[in-house]
């Protein structure tokens, strides 16, 4: 007795179609499982056995041999437990022989009968689709993040009952679709507004920037001038989601276990790790490697506090990411590949007591201590960032200013003006926003006048700029001039460019 059907194994945000094969003989009753399993998919055989049984049905004495196909490809994950006991059941002519070719069964089964969501269903479905597999049997608690997949059949099923009705004709399963997703028509519920700073136009005006081209940014300042509280602030000014990105990062969360809602994500990603951080935490990895924050904040924001703090190693894997927007992990069993690009935001302290060149507090701290502290920011690590700036205490009159200044509302919309500009221009090109300008493309998309190009190269030869710092002044000027609705590059909008880029020489010259 022989049966044969299908479930799915990720590689990353890859999945991969596995067989799975169940032949049921004479012999001593033994249960095996083969074709390069883990623990989880190995300790399935319980899960199943006692499933069957309290399902109502007798689980078979026979022999029992699972394979799992192809038998060089590793497998790990729960989510094979279905396919197990739906292959085991059919062998056994409890149910019926059907045509599973076109169908993948996806769950983890409880030890009663039910079956359990399981982390990754999205990027499964996705990937079985582009594999032109059309029906998926999944858990009824992944149906929202599933549903959401054009050109393909969703059964959400609740227990191990339910599979053996539907699959034997005596139920019938409607097709789930989530169609209740209008990315268009989604208010943004936040807390907080750039209402609540008060002062720091500079910082906020960087802000706008930075969000208009999806640009990196440090902020140096003493504690206490509004660094934090503004970065935190960034997602309320940056422009929605739109559906596609969304599936990006929901696939991510799924893989991570991290999708609460078992829904699509609808707010860009925040994410903010403590400076005890590990490199692995932020790049990711492990035995199975699993994404990190660099991945987690993609398509959204990471952000770095107290940026020195953090140790020296783990900030200098960030270049790679910061350049390629991708991460990639290399362990023995395979490469993974992540998606990871972000809007790097990082704040930190002019000098460890954080009063260094402050006005109105002394400096306690030796040049030495200084030099230390800054010294763990590498120049390649600030060449990556785009903008940066410097913001100063906060005065008591600004505290008390009843001048109103531009909500996050206000700001959003010109953000989002310019980001459609960019979209118009690089409608042609597989390029987003004016930070993902490659450098071939940088003549052709960032004119200068005459007058222009004198400014930069005067500033070139002052401040000793690199020819990576030359690009990036060239597209945050490009941004500038967007959200100024210009369409060429104008004299102040270079100006405004470089002087994001002069305090390289002030703490790390």
């Amino acid at each position: 007795m022989y049966s044969k059907l299908n479930t799915c194994v990720l590689q990353g945000l890859d999945g991969h179609v596995v067989e799975v094969e169940t032949d049921l003989s004479r012999g001593l009753p033994v249960f095996n499982i083969v074709g390069l399993p883990d623990t989880a998919i190995k300790e399935s055989k319980e899960r199943v056995r006692t499933a069957i049984k309290n399902s109502g049905f007798n689980f078979p004495l026979n022999r029992i041999t699972i394979n799992l196909a192809p038998a060089n490809l590793r497998k790990d994950g729960s989510q094979m437990d279905l396919a197990i006991a739906v292959g085991i059941l059919i062998a056994d002519s409890v149910i019926n022989q059907v045509d599973t070719s076109n169908t993948v069964f996806i769950g983890e089964l409880a030890l009663d009968g039910k079956i359990n969501p399981i982390d990754g269903a999205l990027p499964m479905v996705i990937s079985m689709r582009e594999k032109n597999i059309r029906k998926c049997i999944i858990p009824f608690d992944n149906k929202e993040e599933c549903g959401v997949v054009e050109d393909m059949e969703i059964i959400p099923v609740k227990c191990l009952n339910e599979v053996i009705d539907y699959l034997n004709e005596e139920l019938t399963i409607a097709s789930y679709k989530n169609d209740k997703f209008n990315f268009v028509d989604i208010e943004n519920n936040y807390q907080i507004d750039f209402l609540d700073i008060k002062g720091q136009e500079g910082l906020k005006r960087a802000f706008e920037v930075a969000a208009a081209g999806n640009h990196n940014m440090l902020i140096i300042g003493p504690p206490g001038s509004g660094k934090t509280m503004a970065a935190r602030r960034l997602p309320t000014i940056l422009p929605k989601l739109s559906f596609e990105e969304s599936i990006e990062v929901t696939k991510i969360y799924s893989v991570s276990g991290l999708l609460n809602t078992r829904g699509l994500i609808e707010e860009r990603p925040f994410r903010s790790p403590h400076h005890t951080a590990s490199n692995i935490s932020l790049i990711g990895g492990g035995r199975v490697p699993k994404p990190g924050e660099v991945s987690l904040a993609h398509n959204g924001v990471l952000f770095l506090d107290e940026l020195p703090e953090f140790s020296k190693n783990v900030l200098e894997v960030l270049r790679q990411p910061l350049e390629d927007g991708v991460v990639n992990i290399s362990r023995v069993n395979g490469t993974l590949t992540y998606p990871a690009k972000f809007m790097f935001i990082a704040s930190m302290n002019p000098c460890p007591c954080g009063y260094y060149g402050d006005p109105l507090h002394e400096c306690t701290c030796s040049q030495n201590s200084i030099d230390r502290y800054l010294g763990k920011i590498s120049y390649p690590l600030l060449d990556r960032i785009d903008i940066h700036i410097e913001v100063s205490p906060v005065k008591y009159k600004d505290l008390h200013n009843e001048y109103q200044t531009d909500s996050s509302n206000v700001i959003r919309e010109r953000v989002q003006k310019a980001r459609e500009i960019q979209l118009d221009r690089y409608m042609k090109e597989d390029i987003y926003n004016n930070s993902q300008i490659p450098n071939k493309y940088i003549k052709k998309y960032c004119k200068l006048s005459q007058s222009s190009e004198n400014i930069l190269k005067s500033a070139f030869t002052k401040y000793k700029f690199s020819a990576r710092t030359y690009n990036k002044l060239l597209k945050v000027a490009r941004t500038i001039a967007d959200l100024d609705s210009k369409e060429n590059i104008e004299d102040k909008h270079i100006l405004e460019a470089i002087r994001y880029r002069t305090l390289d020489n002030k703490y790390w010259g």
